[in-house]
């Protein structure tokens, strides 16, 4: 009796359908939507937008670190950052530039680049810094680390692969006696 009911409140739906649909006579239950239909937009980061989000993470771990070796340290009454200290790289597609900051005081330590005459003077080169270039960016800082007592970094990317130019420039660091 229940299905001849809602089947004669129903009849008015069965003739707007098709034979090849199937009615059912049981009510269902609404339900909201729960989700959101799908967008696709174009893509809104650059390539620069990609590199300092990766930066901006891999400072986030490196900050993490270096909490987490200060909060060590600290049991032993030693800082962290001042024996510590970031190797900050950055790459353009003309230059390399190599920092050593001290991130407590806010204050670099030791720098090195591709526009110092010694590195330019040495390597002649039209397009741009290449691995030979890196090797000797390097070098120089890590002599110029070793000279002023700082024999251990961390090393910052700065969001860029580790390939190429800068992994040269960490390793040449590494074999001139830089720890990482």
């Amino acid at each position: 009796m229940a299905a001849t009911a809602i089947g004669g409140s129903l009849s008015f739906l069965q003739a707007g359908c098709s034979y090849s649909q199937h009615l059912s006579l049981r009510p269902k239950v609404l339900r909201p939507q729960q989700y959101q239909p799908l967008i696709i937009e174009a893509r809104t980061q650059t390539r620069r937008q990609d590199r300092t989000a990766r930066h901006v993470r891999l400072r986030k771990k490196i900050d993490l670190y270096i909490c987490a070796l200060v909060f060590a340290l600290y049991l032993y009454k030693v800082e962290g950052t001042t024996e510590r200290p970031r190797l900050c790289v950055f790459r353009s597609n003309k230059h390399l530039y190599v920092q050593v900051i001290d991130d407590t005081k806010m204050h670099t330590l030791a720098s090195a680049s591709t526009m110092q005459k010694p590195i330019s003077e040495e390597f002649n080169y039209s397009c741009g810094p290449t691995i030979d270039v890196a090797k000797k960016m390097g070098e120089v800082i890590a002599k110029s680390c070793l000279e002023k007592g700082i024999t251990s970094v961390a090393f910052d990317r700065g969001g860029y692969p580790y390939h190429g130019r800068v992994r040269a420039l960490a390793d040449a660091a590494r074999e001139h006696g830089l720890q990482f």
